[in-house]
């Protein structure tokens, strides 16, 4: 009895592999999606950080100190002042064209006010439409001004060494080290959560394609070794493990080589990768053939899947801080392969956590992955029953 179950899916494993391999709209989804897809995501992201933000500056005071703020801030790499004018108008202007994302103006009373020992302002305004622009004008503009408060507030001390100025200006030193990415880039930050991303959603359009096709010609029946009785168990493991095949190399192609060639931070413990990839593509998959049963039509799995992909990301905590997801959607959350595999994998991957590290969820990854095997035989069931009856069949 095992052995004919054992025979039976392979023998459905082998049917599977040569339906996919004929089916143009499969291919693409399982071969040429993640094969080109995370190339060109990481290739968009592969300068990390944004340099050379063009902005326009307003120097109502023109001065030789409000001129040497300008220049420090034009020599940072983050900044590129593009044009300089004594009118408000015409800076917002160029802001509307999109010529400059970001506006630095300074007060005619700015030299003034540090001559006589007050305050100075600098007011920056930014396009917020893209928050990289801001964060590179505004670390720009701080930097700056922080290091020429430290010089005029070290000539008014009158000290006679350059250690007692030290003392005076940073009497507690502080050290900042950005952990598991040096670069505090978009691409190291982002792209890993992407890549596992690629996978769920790939297996989804994927296999909600081949069974939308499969109901639409009511040959899902056919499908089955034969009759009623040996059908459900055998043909879903079948499947799966023809599923599994693929995505065990293209996991490898889009896990270790995209990040490899587009240097993002590795540093996982290879074993334990291997093993949390495991139950993460077998949950991907059988929640993918869950989820085919919701797709009566070939074309249908397109409107309705394609769009969970960005609140998918959202609610995994990645792209959106986890502390700041309401309780309702985190559970949610739980519900979707994606969520415990792209914290887990950029934990081990990105920041050298170990097995036992991400206990949680690769428990997860396990439990989901028996439930939506329950759940893939229940509706691969219920779609043989309806293609039977499609087909004229009792």
């Amino acid at each position: 009895m095992l052995h004919e179950a054992v025979s039976d899916t392979f023998f459905i494993w082998r049917k599977e592999a040569g339906r996919t391999i004929r089916d143009q709209g499969a291919l693409i989804f399982f071969i040429l999606v993640p094969l080109f897809y995370p190339m060109l995501y990481a290739f968009i992201y592969t300068e990390e950080t944004v340099r050379e933000v063009p902005a326009v500056v307003v120097d109502e005071a023109n001065t030789a100190l409000s001129r040497e703020f300008v220049r420090r801030v034009d020599a940072t790499p983050d900044v590129n002042v593009l044009a300089k004018t004594g009118n408000m108008e015409e800076a917002k202007e160029r802001m509307r064209q999109a010529e400059v994302y970001g506006i630095i103006r300074i007060p005619d009373d700015f030299s003034r006010e540090v001559s006589r020992g007050g305050q100075a302002h600098v007011s920056l305004y930014c396009d917020m439409s893209g928050l990289l622009y801001y964060k590179a004008l505004l670390l720009a503009c701080t930097e700056v001004s922080l290091e020429m408060n430290t010089e005029l507030q070290i000539e008014r001390m009158g000290n006679s060494t350059a250690r007692e100025d030290e003392v005076a200006t940073a009497p507690l030193r502080y050290k900042d080290v950005a952990l598991f990415n040096p670069a505090n880039g978009f691409a190291s930050f982002l792209i890993p959560a992407v890549l596992m991303l690629v996978l769920q959603q790939t297996l989804l359009l994927g296999i909600g394609m081949m069974n939308g096709t499969a109901r639409e010609r009511a040959t899902f029946h056919t499908q089955l070794i034969s009759g009623h009785g040996r059908g459900t168990v055998r043909l879903v493991l079948g499947k799966a493990l023809c599923y599994f095949m693929v995505y065990a190399l293209v996991g490898i192609w889009v896990l270790a080589v995209v990040p490899h060639v587009f240097h993002l931070v590795q540093i996982p413990q290879t074993t334990d990768l291997l093993a949390f990839m495991v139950p993460y593509l077998l949950a991907c998959i059988f929640f993918s053939m869950t989820c085919s049963l919701l797709v009566s039509h070939r074309e249908t799995c397109m409107p309705l899947f394609v769009f969970m992909s960005l609140p998918m990301l959202f609610i995994s905590g990645i792209s959106w801080p986890g502390v700041a997801v309401p309780a309702f959607w985190e559970y949610v959350s739980w519900l979707i392969p994606s969520t415990f595999g792209i914290n887990g994998f950029v934990r081990i991957n990105t920041m050298g956590a170990l097995l036992g590290d991400v206990s949680f969820e690769y428990a997860g990854l396990w439990i989901q992955t028996a439930v939506y095997f329950l759940t893939a035989c229940a509706a691969y069931y219920y779609m043989i029953e309806e293609s039977r009856k499609k087909a004229g069949l009792s």
